[in-house]
C-alpha cells in the first residue's frame, strides 16, 4: 500500500522535478508513486507579478516526476491573497 493512501480524497500540494506547484484533491495514487489529482490547478510564480492559477482538472502525474506531496491546511490556504504573493520560481531538480 502506498503511503500516500492516507491522503486520499484531502487537498495536497505537490512540487514536480521541473518545478511546477500543483495543487488538487487526491484521488489515488499506485506502487511507484504516480498519482491522480481532481480540481486541481498548477500555480505559477513570478517574482513580478502574483500567482497565477492555471486550471488543470483531472490530472495524472508520474511518480517519477514528483519531488514532494504535501497537505494542504485548506482554511490557511484560502486566507492567502494570491493576486499579491510574489516569489521566485522553483527551479528545476537536475540530477548528477
Amino acid at each position: 500500500m502506498s503511503a500516500l493512501q492516507q491522503y486520499v480524497d484531502q487537498r495536497v500540494l505537490v512540487i514536480t522535478q521541473d518545478g511546477r506547484v500543483i495543487v488538487g484533491t487526491l484521488r489515488g495514487s499506485d506502487a511507484v508513486g504516480s498519482i491522480i489529482l481532481a480540481a486541481s490547478v498548477e500555480r505559477i510564480f513570478s517574482p513580478d507579478e502574483g500567482v497565477e492559477e492555471v486550471p488543470l482538472g483531472l490530472y495524472i502525474l508520474r511518480g517519477d516526476a514528483i519531488c514532494l506531496v504535501g497537505l494542504v491546511d485548506v482554511e490557511k490556504d484560502k486566507a492567502i491573497d494570491l493576486a499579491t504573493l510574489m516569489a521566485e520560481p522553483i527551479p528545476e531538480t537536475r540530477h548528477a
